[in-house]
C-alpha cells in the first residue's frame, strides 16, 4: 500500500487493537527490587497509602456482588494476553484490571523498552502511518485494512509482522496481534514471538509455560480464521458493531489508496472474510518463541512450542469461567509464592491473606432462603 513498494500498515495504537505487550510485563522472576519496594504499590493520582488501598479494595469487593467480570469491566471481548496473564497469576490479572495505576515506574520503563524493540522489528518489514478515527467501526476498519494488506504477502511466502487475529473461543471473543509470520526453508508457516528480557538469562519454566500458552492461542485463532470458522455474524454479535455505518473520511481515503472500494465496515468485513477463506493460506505449522536481552539485543535462546489443543482448550475453559462469573479469581499455589515477591498488589492480595485459598469475602454468597 505504500508508494515505496514496502508494506504499509496503520499503527496498532491508532487502530486500538494492540495486544498488551506482556513479553516484558511478566519478566518478574528476575526483576531486581529492594525489600522496601515489595510492599509499596505504584503511585496514583487520586489517593495514596493505606487510605487508597482500603477504599479501592472496598470498591472492588462491592463490584463482586453484581454481574460477571465481563459485565463489571464493560468488556465486549478479551485480549489473548488477558488469558495468558491468568496463566501466570489470575488474581494479579484481576487486580491489574481494577487498579491499573499500581504499576511501578521500573515496570513501566521495562514495558517501554520492550515496546521500542518490537517497533524497530516491525519497521524492518513495513511502514507505519497514523489514521485519525472517531468510531469503533473506524477502529475495526483499520484492523481489516491491515489484514487485507498482509494476506498477499503471506500468499507470496513473504514475512509479515503485527498480524491482527480474532476468534470466538469457548463463547468469548479473543483478539490479539501475532508478532511475526514467515516461512521456513521447508515451506512451513512459522509463528515467531519475540520476548525481551531485562537480564541476560532465559526465563524460568513458569514463564515459558505462560508464553507457550499465548502462542498456542494465537495459532488456534489464526487457523480458525483461514479455515473460515470465524463468521461476520459472530464478530458483530460480540462487538456490537454497526456494519452499515459509513466509515470516516480518513479511513476511506486510506482504503482507496490501498485499492479497496468500500463505503462501510460491512463492505470491508466481507472483503476480509473472503480474502482469508479464499486465499488458501495454510495453518501455522511451527510455534517459536525468541528471548532477547533488552540492553544488548542478544538472542538468549529460542523455544519451540508443541501445540496441544486439548490441554489449551481445558485452560481456556477454566479461565473463561472466571470472566463469565462462574467462579471467583484464584491466586498462585503456595509452591509458586515466589511470584508474589515482585507483585504490585502484594499488600492488598486477598488470596495471600486467606492463606492461599479464597477468603470468606470472596466466596460466593449463599442464596437466601425464602
Amino acid at each position: 500500500m505504500a508508494e515505496t513498494g514496502e508494506e504499509e500498515r496503520v499503527s496498532a495504537e491508532a487502530s486500538g487493537f494492540s495486544d498488551l505487550r506482556d513479553s516484558e510485563f511478566l519478566d518478574l522472576e528476575d526483576t531486581e527490587v529492594s525489600d522496601a519496594s515489595l510492599s509499596k504499590p505504584g503511585p496514583s493520582s487520586e489517593c495514596s497509602g493505606t487510605d487508597r488501598k482500603s477504599i479501592s479494595l472496598q470498591k472492588w469487593k462491592r463490584g463482586l456482588d453484581v454481574s460477571s467480570p465481563m459485565e463489571r469491566f464493560h468488556f465486549k471481548y478479551l485480549y489473548v494476553t488477558d488469558l495468558s496473564t491468568q496463566n501466570w497469576c489470575e488474581q494479579q490479572m484481576v487486580y491489574g484490571k481494577e487498579f491499573p495505576g499500581f504499576s511501578t515506574p521500573e515496570k513501566a520503563t521495562l514495558l517501554d523498552t520492550g515496546a521500542s524493540i518490537h517497533l524497530a522489528k516491525e519497521l524492518e518489514v513495513q511502514d507505519l502511518v497514523t489514521i485519525p478515527i472517531t468510531t469503533k467501526e473506524d477502529a475495526w476498519a483499520i484492523k481489516f485494512l491491515n489484514i487485507l494488506s498482509m494476506v498477499p504477502t503471506l500468499q507470496s511466502e513473504g514475512r509479515i509482522r503485527e498480524f491482527p487475529v480474532f476468534g470466538e473461543v469457548e463463547g468469548v471473543l479473543l483478539v490479539g496481534v501475532i508478532d511475526e509470520l514467515h516461512y521456513t526453508a521447508k515451506g512451513e508457516l512459522e509463528l515467531a514471538e519475540l520476548k525481551t528480557r531485562k537480564r541476560p538469562v532465559l526465563p524460568v519454566e513458569a514463564q515459558k509455560k505462560k508464553d507457550g500458552f499465548q502462542v498456542s492461542l494465537y495459532k488456534y485463532i489464526f487457523d480458525a480464521m483461514v479455515k473460515g470458522k470465524m463468521t461476520p455474524a459472530s464478530l458483530i454479535h460480540h462487538t456490537k458493531l454497526c456494519p452499515e455505518k459509513p466509515l470516516g473520511p480518513s479511513v476511506l481515503r486510506h482504503a482507496q489508496q490501498g485499492g479497496f472500494s468500500v463505503k462501510s465496515l460491512g463492505d470491508l468485513m466481507e472483503l476480509v472474510f473472503l480474502s482469508l477463506t479464499l486465499s488458501d493460506l495454510p495453518v501455522i505449522d511451527i510455534l517459536k518463541i525468541e528471548y532477547i536481552h533488552q540492553e544488548t539485543a542478544t538472542v538468549l535462546g529460542t523455544e519451540i512450542v508443541a501445540f496441544e489443543e486439548k490441554e489449551m482448550r481445558g485452560k481456556v475453559q477454566h479461565y473463561v469461567a472466571y470472566w463469565m462469573g462462574h467462579r471467583e479469581p484464584q491466586g498462585v499455589d503456595v509452591e509458586e509464592a515466589w511470584k508474589c515477591r515482585t507483585c504490585d498488589y502484594i499488600d492488598i492480595c486477598e488470596w495471600r491473606k486467606g492463606g492461599w485459598v479464597p477468603s470468606s469475602t470472596l466466596e460466593p454468597k449463599a442464596k437466601k432462603k425464602p
